[in-house]
């Protein structure tokens, strides 16, 4: 499941470092156009200032919105600044409606961008452009969309066939958008996160079928 604790916490100035950099750089070569394009980029991240957002808007047709607490996600405008370049898939460690209340929940400190269920519905609580506090590490946080699934890590019953059907559909969706691989460096498990202390998805998620599956919805929207 999500992160917890000082690792959530991650959020980062409206006005900051990469701002600064963006402006230094531009400054540096001279370029004017650069210097406005990225200014107007990123006038929204100014103290008081919000980039309009449409309440209730899915990336993932056919999705649930459902929305976390705004104290378990960043606001981004990815991926123009975070490129996204990789899944990381969960597991709850519980129901779908737990991990729903634990992401709404302001003290909770985590969510994932999605949460896909044993029946196969797909609620999404974060949207892709923002980044979302699920891998327990900042730098993947910002490069990545984080897939949650509904069971527990020592129950391979929980992993039910219409949950790897929809969560492949929905990964295959994400890599197509952002252009990602589909192989095992650019969808990979909680616990192959560097520095984390999760085990998920855990030994019975069977990542040859989930891959197989993956590839081939992937194919199927090209």
């Amino acid at each position: 499941m999500g992160e917890t604790g000082s690792n959530a916490k991650d959020a980062d100035r409206r006005i900051g470092r990469r701002a600064l950099l963006i402006g230094g750089t531009a400054a540096a070569a001279g370029t004017a156009v650069l210097a406005r394009d990225e200014l107007a980029r990123l006038w929204w991240r100014a103290p008081g200032v919000e980039k309009p957002r449409e309440e209730g808007v899915v990336d993932s047709a056919g999705a649930q919105w459902v929305a976390a607490s705004d104290a378990n996600w960043r606001r981004a405008d990815r991926p123009a600044d975070y490129p996204i370049d990789m899944v990381v898939i969960h597991v709850t460690q519980g129901s779908l409606d737990s991990a729903v209340k634990a992401f709404r929940d302001p003290g909770h400190g985590a969510a994932a961008h999605y949460i896909v269920g044993k029946d196969g519905q797909v609620t999404q609580m974060i949207r892709e452009l923002d980044v979302a506090f699920h891998a327990g590490n900042r730098a993947y946080n910002e490069r990545s969309v984080g897939v949650e699934h509904e069971g527990f890590v020592d129950r391979p019953q929980d992993f039910t066939d219409r949950m790897y059907t929809a969560s492949a559909r929905l990964t295959a969706g994400i890599c197509a958008r952002y252009d990602i691989p589909v192989d095992r460096r650019h969808v990979i498990g909680h616990v192959e996160v560097p520095g984390t202390d999760h085990t998920d998805p855990g030994k019975h998620w069977d990542w040859p079928r989930y891959m197989k599956l993956v590839r081939r919805a992937r194919t199927a929207l090209a």
